[in-house]
């Protein structure tokens, strides 16, 4: 399967995803879905995911908020998913700034996701390398993340990618980049999270691979249309929406190294 035909089966499926996000990122993200063409839910409440995580397409996580009941629901619901060879992905923002974000993150990483998917940073600690992250800011390269992407994909068995100018995608066999995108994405709230719960989307229609590489390079092609409409970081939002739901299948290649 290509990402040019996991386009096609992402709308004509319009998969339910489950996304625990952060507050900041419910409503970008929620939004991204849908202009893409999958349905998302923002469900955290520990009593609904024994209900609700079997009946969706796929399950993504993204710590940034963190907090112990949502930590609870978070580890919850990558039991069932795992339990119930539903796909999931996780992004465990900025991990490495704390113990107790740390912990949470090698939990579910324990539980091998589906795909991982961070910044050069967040990847490289998560092999435990040193890096030089700020926050849920990147300071590394991703060229200098490839190897630890790589182990991380060796070793748990999931598809790592990382984002970044130009993004990597392993499954530790494989590989690919993807180049593209604007400067006015990071100088908007919340788009790296909802590409995560857009990458929720393309797992629940196709391969693992395939779904991760559709996914940056949709965001990719999305973010250079969005940015020649654009006049700064506010209309590169609404612009970017509308590029996303205008996106055809063979757009993406461009954007496939």
């Amino acid at each position: 399967m290509t990402p040019q035909s996991l386009i096609i089966s992402l709308r004509d499926q319009n998969p339910l995803v489950h996304c625990m996000t952060n507050f900041v990122a419910m409503n970008v993200a929620a939004n991204v879905v849908l202009a893409a063409g999958a349905s998302p839910a923002m469900v955290h409440a520990q009593d609904e995911i024994a209900d609700f995580t079997p009946i969706c397409g796929a399950l993504t996580i993204n710590i940034g908020t963190l907090s112990p009941a949502w930590a609870a629901s978070m580890l919850e619901a990558a039991r069932t998913a795992a339990d119930k060879n539903i796909p999931w992905v996780l992004d465990p923002v900025a991990h490495f700034i704390s113990a107790y974000r740390k912990s949470v993150a090698q939990d579910l990483m324990a539980l091998r996701p589906t795909i991982l998917r961070g910044n050069a940073s967040e990847i490289m600690a998560m092999a435990g390398e040193a890096g030089a992250g700020k926050g849920a800011d990147s300071g590394d390269s991703v060229d200098a993340a490839q190897d630890a992407a790589r182990a991380l994909a060796q070793k748990f068995g999931s598809v790592v990618a990382v984002t970044g100018p130009v993004d990597f995608v392993t499954d530790g066999t494989r590989s690919a980049q993807v180049a593209g995108g604007s400067d006015l994405m990071p100088k908007v709230t919340a788009l790296g999270c909802s590409q995560t719960a857009l990458m929720g989307a393309y797992a629940a229609s196709g391969p693992a691979f395939e779904a991760a590489l559709a996914t940056l390079a949709h965001f990719k092609v999305a973010g250079t249309q969005a940015a020649e409409r654009a006049d700064g970081p506010g209309s590169f939002q609404m612009h970017f929406l509308d590029a996303l739901a205008a996106t055809q299948p063979e757009n993406l290649a461009a954007a496939i190294l």
